[in-house]
C-alpha cells in the first residue's frame, strides 16, 4: 500500500483509507448503508490491515455513534497499528448544544468519542461540517486546547467552502494554533466540483483531500448502467434523496468509458473509478466503504497499478463538466494555465 502525507503535516496516510459508516447501521439512511456488526467489523479491518489499508473514518452522527462504537470493538487489541479519524459537529440531537462547534460541544463530541471508539486518543478529528453561529476563534482555541491535552493528534474540516477553510487557516496561522491538515470532501468522476475552488486552495495551503463517496455515492459500482432499472439490491432505492446529484447524461457517459476502460485493463468498474481519483492533485487518501467483505476485496484491488494517459484522457473527456463562474472566462483563454497553482 503507498503512503502520503496528509497535506503538508507529518502524518504518513494509507491512499486507501477505510469508512466505518456501514458498521452499525440504524435508520433510514444509515441502515441503507450497511448493518455491519461486531464480528463483520473485526474480519474487514483483519482485510484492511492485511492489504495495508491503517487509517479507519467515523463520525458520530453515523447510526448515533453505533459505528464509533462497532469500530472500537473491532480494533481491541490492535490500536497501535492503525489510525482513527471521526467527525463531530452534525446534529446528534434535538437539544441546544448537541450541534455545531462550540467549546461546550467540541469537548463534550471528543470526549464521549473517545469513549466509544474506547481509545486515549484521536488521530484525527474533523469538523463535520462549518459552524456559522460559532466564532471560528473559540472552535479553533477549543481544538488547540484538545491537541494539547493529547486527546486529538490532527484536526481537519469537511464540505466546508473555500472561504470558510480559509478563514479558518488564517486564523490558525495568526494565532499558532493547530492548522486543517486534511479536508474530507465529496469527489468523483461524477462529482468533480472540488477542482473548480478547493483543490487549488489545498495545494496553496497544503491541505491534503481524504475524499469521500468516491463512487459517486453508489453510481460507479457498475452495475448502474445506461437503458436498465436500478439493480433490485441497490442503496440508491432509499438514500438517493440523501446523496450528491448526478446528471443523468453525465452518469451514463462516465459509465460507459469506465466500462471501456475496465475492459481494456482487465480491472472492475470501481477499481478505475478509484484509481483516477489516487492520481489527482491534493488527494491524500480515498475513503472505501464496504457492506460486504465481497465489496471491501473488490475495493481493495483498485491500487498496485496505473491507468495509461489515454486511459486517464479518456475518463478526464468523460467526465468533464462547464466551469462555473467566475472561472469559465478564464479557462477559455490560452495563458490561464500560467496562472494557475502548480500541480503537487
Amino acid at each position: 500500500m503507498e503512503h502520503r502525507r496528509l497535506g503538508t503535516s507529518g502524518l504518513e496516510v494509507p491512499a486507501l483509507s477505510f469508512g466505518a459508516g456501514t458498521f452499525g447501521g440504524t435508520g433510514p439512511l444509515f441502515g441503507a448503508w450497511g448493518t455491519v456488526d461486531v464480528a463483520g467489523a473485526r474480519r474487514m479491518v483483519d482485510m484492511c490491515l492485511d492489504a495495508g489499508v491503517t487509517l479507519f473514518d467515523t463520525a458520530d452522527v453515523y447510526s448515533s455513534g453505533a459505528s464509533e462504537e462497532v469500530l472500537g470493538a473491532a480494533l481491541e487489541g490492535r490500536r497501535e497499528r492503525v489510525l482513527v479519524s471521526t467527525k463531530t459537529g452534525l446534529p446528534t440531537g434535538d437539544g441546544p448544544n448537541d450541534a455545531g462547534t462550540s467549546r461546550l460541544r467540541l469537548v463534550r463530541a471528543c470526549e464521549a468519542a473517545l469513549r466509544r471508539l474506547r481509545t486515549d486518543r484521536i488521530d484525527l478529528l474533523q469538523l463535520h461540517a462549518f459552524d456559522a453561529r460559532t466564532p471560528v476563534d473559540e472552535v479553533l482555541a477549543t481544538l488547540d486546547e484538545l491537541v494539547r491535552a493529547g486527546k486529538v493528534r490532527y484536526v481537519g474540516a469537511s464540505n466546508f467552502s473555500g472561504w470558510q477553510l480559509m478563514k479558518s487557516l488564517a486564523a490558525a496561522d495568526r494565532h499558532g494554533w493547530p492548522r486543517h491538515v486534511a479536508h474530507q470532501v465529496y469527489y468523483s468522476l461524477v462529482g468533480r466540483d472540488y477542482e473548480w475552488e478547493l483543490m487549488p486552495l489545498a495545494q496553496d495551503q497544503g491541505v491534503g483531500a481524504v475524499v469521500w463517496s468516491p463512487l459517486g455515492w453508489g453510481r460507479l459500482t457498475g452495475r448502474v448502467r445506461r437503458g436498465q432499472p436500478l439493480p433490485a439490491v441497490s442503496r440508491l432505492h432509499q438514500t438517493a434523496e440523501y446523496g450528491p446529484p448526478v446528471d443523468e447524461a453525465l452518469l451514463y457517459r462516465v459509465v460507459d468509458a469506465l466500462e471501456a476502460v475496465a475492459k481494456e485493463t482487465g480491472r472492475t468498474v470501481p477499481q478505475v473509478a478509484l484509481n483516477w481519483l489516487l492520481r489527482r492533485p491534493t488527494v491524500s487518501t480515498v475513503v472505501i466503504g464496504a457492506r460486504t467483505e465481497e465489496q471491501l476485496r473488490d475495493n481493495l484491488g483498485a491500487v498496485g497499478w496505473a491507468l495509461t494517459p489515454e486511459q486517464v484522457a479518456a475518463l478526464d473527456a468523460a467526465s468533464a463538466a462547464p466551469a462555473p463562474y467566475p472561472y469559465w472566462p478564464y479557462r477559455r483563454q490560452a495563458g490561464f494555465a500560467r496562472l494557475s497553482p502548480p500541480a503537487v
